[in-house]
């Protein structure tokens, strides 16, 4: 009798081994591609469902809705219960006259969106390190974007960097601060923020009833950050765990700026996405890519530059991207000036000469800083400690 018992040697072990290793991974890479296809599907359903129900609201009313309230049902120009939306974690951002809009839906990493003429397509990509994710407007004709968090702040090689610590980059005309923008490390297609992209921000923020004093949008005065000169210069952001950092508020302060109360300094604002942006306004002016030579938007009769309310502002306003609150479509939106912490207005309508567009407010310029503040003062080859840049992609 043949007592010798057989087994599997060490090698034959490793081998069943790795074959099951590699059978798993298999499965493991199959059923991640089989549940990202789903998701992808049902947020393309999604949309596809929403989109009918814009279709029939528009067939009722006439125009798509122009607002729609947290549960995502239609509030302006009617309110009406059917048209809701089932998903209340749709984006929507219309156009001002309600002729287009723009929906879009993320489920973790993946986003999608559709507009009133498009099927639902990928929205963008994550965004760089130090850059926010914003969504597009109708308005202004842009896609989803993404842009720095906070102003932007020099590094080593002139390379612009999005980080809380540090003073922001100054004394940069508008030319160099479009050069730099190309530079920033890990961000192909990166360039100084441009006007639609300024304005899709200013109007997503403004539609944010967090971000208004008085809790619903156009109520009080939304926040226009550290702008009553104390302190008297540029702050950094701190950890960026803190709205307030280095402002003259602090939880016992009435934050007085003009005859606004209320912590005013609030250097942060949130976006329809949950995202915050810092020193959106105050803190120092921006450059954007915007330039005109002469036919400025003013006031008739004006002799030189000076400070006007938007209200005021009654000529020379058709630029690409008009630049007035009315502009943004949101209700309401042509009464608000300072008071509204809008910011203001200052340029010439008599001036021929070629200017660069600033934006947002400084330290100092308390009730004339603002989302919507524009200064058309310098030529983009002027530069000034007061005055430095944010960049997009």
């Amino acid at each position: 009798m043949d007592n010798k018992r057989y087994g599997f040697t060490i090698v034959e072990l490793l081998i069943v081994i790795v074959i099951i290793g590699i059978l798993a991974a298999i499965t493991i890479v199959s059923y991640i591609g089989i549940s990202k296809k789903a998701t992808e599907a049902g947020l393309v359903s999604d949309l596809d469902g929403a989109k009918r129900q814009l279709e029939l609201y528009k067939t009722e009313y006439g125009i798509y809705p122009t607002s729609v309230d947290n549960d995502k049902c239609p509030t302006a120009p009617t309110a009406d219960l059917k048209y809701c939306l089932k998903n209340k974690s749709f984006v929507y951002s219309p156009s001002g006259d309600g002729l287009s809009y723009i929906l879009k839906l993320d489920s973790g990493s993946l986003a999608y969106k559709v507009t009133n003429d498009s099927v639902p397509q990928i929205a963008n990509a994550a965004c760089p390190t130090g850059f926010i994710s914003v969504p597009g407007s109708a308005t202004y004709a842009t896609n989803d974007f993404c842009v720095m968090k906070y102003e932007a702040k020099w590094s080593s090689g002139g390379i612009p960097t999005s980080v809380p610590s540090g003073s922001p980059w100054t004394i940069i005309n508008q030319t160099d601060a479009a050069t730099s923008s190309s530079k920033v490390a890990g961000c192909s297609g990166c360039h100084l923020i441009t006007e639609a992209k300024w304005m899709t921000i200013a109007q997503n923020v403004l539609s944010v009833a967090d971000n208004w004093t008085g809790g619903s949008v156009g109520s009080g005065y939304i926040y226009f950050g550290q702008t009553d000169n104390v302190p008297s210069h540029a702050v950094d952001s701190g950890d960026g765990s803190d709205s307030y950092y280095n402002t003259n508020d602090d939880a016992s302060d009435l934050g007085l700026v003009g005859n606004l109360e209320g912590r005013s300094q609030k250097r942060t604002l949130t976006l329809t996405n949950g995202e915050s942006i810092w020193d959106f306004s105050g803190n120092v002016w921006e450059w954007t890519s915007g330039q005109i030579t002469g036919n400025q938007p003013g006031a008739t009769g004006e002799t030189d530059y000076w400070w006007k309310e938007w209200p005021d502002v009654n000529a020379n306003y058709n630029l690409a991207v008009n630049p007035t609150p009315a502009g943004t479509g949101l209700p309401s939106a042509n009464t608000w000036n300072v008071w509204t912490g809008v910011g203001a207005l200052n340029s010439y309508i008599g001036d021929p000469a070629l200017r660069g567009f600033i934006r947002g407010g400084s330290w100092g310029h308390a009730l004339n800083a603002g989302v919507l503040s524009l200064y058309l003062h310098y030529s983009p080859s002027e530069a000034n400690n007061g005055i430095g840049f944010r960049v997009a992609r």
